[in-house]
């Protein structure tokens, strides 16, 4: 392929155009432009060359894998189409004429590169000292089929590089580091988690799946299961979004999104309450099932609240004027009672807490005697204002740390 055709093809591109905006990529497109310009001067190629080369090395010094890699996760039309059982021949065939070009690409070198730009310069000595970046020979048809029939459990765009994110003025933002959190460092309330896990595990099957409330005394582990539950399931297509309380009315654009979305996502609400008068509780409330849409199969809403029935009360409310205090109470009360699932998170008694780190010991690799563990935790739990996970947690870091002796 002469010159003229890896800058044509490089612009052409319509199924992967948003390769074009990938840093690496575009130095690549800058670089066919100035050779295809023809500039006497070697100048403005060999800063062309370097650029391209210090976006590369940034991430790797092979532009095969780079390039593969860059492809294999695009979000395209084509796996859009895939993901919901059609795609049509125009859109197939141009698939296949991209991949076999950018299939091309990534075994391109440099000096081929230049032996199409400029045969007698292609060994010339000002331009030896130029770094080469290696190549990697690639199947890459092959592996895009086979991406896109597991685009179900790895998704495509940003879904492929990233399982955890937040809500940033309306869109999806990827979160590069997410809570580590896995089930396996969360000893106790094993019963009250397996019914969140048979839960996930139905959204994940395709089958009907229940929106979960996950109702407890602070620091018992709440938002720490739904977390690693995310953790533990990324592998299979579970993606996690964590909406704050005052975008909730923002999750039906956002459900809009995602329906189409051949992954599975959880709406993760973290520590929900209301007063009796916040607007966003009835925006809630149309989101779990009251509004004229139907909810798609492949979302779920997960909320932890330290309250039962989500809604903050004083003995005013309750001795107030309305005629009809019942249905007031009722409305009220109706919220907690449109997610499907509620599991209570109920402060540990001394022989769980006891459990909890003994297990928690036996991970950080704590030496102490067990009886002189517990006497200690539990007089760090009365300063620390009760026995739960967290507190567990913190005495034992505490102790790895070296505070506790």
């Amino acid at each position: 392929m002469k010159l003229r055709e890896w800058n044509a093809h490089l612009h052409g591109l319509v199924i992967f155009r948003a390769l074009l905006d990938d840093p690496v990529v575009a130095k690549l497109v800058d670089l066919t432009d100035r050779m295809e310009a023809g500039s006497r001067s070697m100048g403005p190629v060999c800063d062309a060359v370097a650029s391209f080369e210090a976006a590369l090395f940034e991430h790797t010094t092979n532009f095969g894998e780079y390039l593969s890699a860059a492809v294999l996760e695009a979000e395209t039309v084509c796996v859009r189409q895939a993901a919901a059982g059609t795609l049509s021949p125009v859109l197939q065939s141009a698939l296949d004429g991209e991949l076999h070009f950018l299939q091309e690409l990534c075994s391109l070198t440099l000096d081929e590169l230049f032996q199409t730009a400029y045969s007698e310069q292609s060994q010339r000595p000002e331009l030896a000292f130029l770094p080469r970046w290696e190549t990697s020979q690639i199947d890459l048809p092959a592996a895009y089929a086979q991406r896109m029939s597991e685009v179900g459990r790895k998704g495509y765009g940003m879904f492929a590089k990233h399982h955890v994110f937040t809500v940033e003025n309306g869109q999806l933002v990827p979160v590069k580091y997410p809570d580590p959190q896995r089930l396996s460092e969360l000893p106790g309330y094993e019963k009250e988690r397996e019914k969140v896990l048979a839960n996930t595990r139905a959204l994940l099957a395709g089958m009907p799946a229940n929106n979960v409330l996950l109702y407890g005394d602070a620091g018992t582990g709440k938002s720490s299961t739904v977390k690693a539950i995310a953790n533990e399931f990324a592998s299979e297509g579970l993606r996690l979004v964590e909406v704050k309380k005052n975008q909730l009315y923002q999750i039906p654009d956002l459900m809009d999104q995602l329906a189409a979305n051949p992954l599975k996502f959880i709406l993760f609400i973290d520590d929900l309450s209301f007063s009796s008068n916040d607007d966003n509780f009835a925006a809630l409330k149309a989101i779990l099932e009251g509004s004229v849409g139907g909810r798609a199969r492949n979302i779920a809403v997960y909320a932890t609240s330290n309250r039962r029935h989500l809604i903050k009360e004083t003995l005013s409310d309750r001795s107030g004027d309305d005629i009809h205090e019942a249905d007031t109470r009722q409305e009220l009360m109706s919220l907690s009672a449109r997610f499907g699932l509620t599991v209570t998170f109920q402060r540990p008694e001394k022989a769980r807490f006891e459990a909890i780190l003994t297990e928690l010991a036996k991970q950080h690799h704590i030496e102490m005697p067990l009886d002189q563990l517990m006497v200690k935790a539990e007089a760090f739990a009365i300063r620390a204002g009760g026995r739960s996970p967290r507190v567990a947690k913190q005495f034992i870091e505490q102790c790895e740390g070296g505070v506790q002796k």
